[in-house]
């Protein structure tokens, strides 16, 4: 899984950031395995636009083989809360999006074995 870190002018961005998004993405979604290729995490703090949640955002998307992209975010007071509530929510979005996909093949292999069975029985 590659994880692609981008920050806006307002993020000081230095090393021990870069390895904090690297760990929080990588434990969060390390379940996954290989079904994920890509994480683009984009961080900015919103000192202009004062919100009740907090100044600072990280915007997470990942690219899941077979699947659209998925993409969340998170506002926080700080840097490392936005992070890690954006890699949860991350982590939530992928697992119902797979289990989905899990049901839908799930029911449509058995679609496919309720049909070869009818077409037995009516031989």
């Amino acid at each position: 899984m590659q994880i692609n870190i981008n920050a806006d002018k307002t993020i000081d961005r230095h090393a021990g950031l870069d390895e904090h998004v690297q760990t929080v993405v990588s434990n969060a979604l390390h379940r996954f395995g290989e079904q994920i290729t890509r994480v683009e995490v984009h961080l900015s703090d919103n000192l202009v636009q004062k919100s009740a949640d907090g100044d600072n955002r990280c915007l997470m998307e990942a690219r899941v083989t077979g699947y659209q992209p998925i993409a969340v975010s998170d506002h926080a007071a700080t840097l490392h809360q936005a992070i890690g509530g954006s890699a949860d929510k991350l982590k939530r979005a992928i697992d119902s999006a797979l289990g989905r996909l899990h049901d839908k093949d799930k029911r449509h292999a058995n679609g496919a074995v309720a049909a070869e069975a009818d077409a037995e029985d009516t031989e």
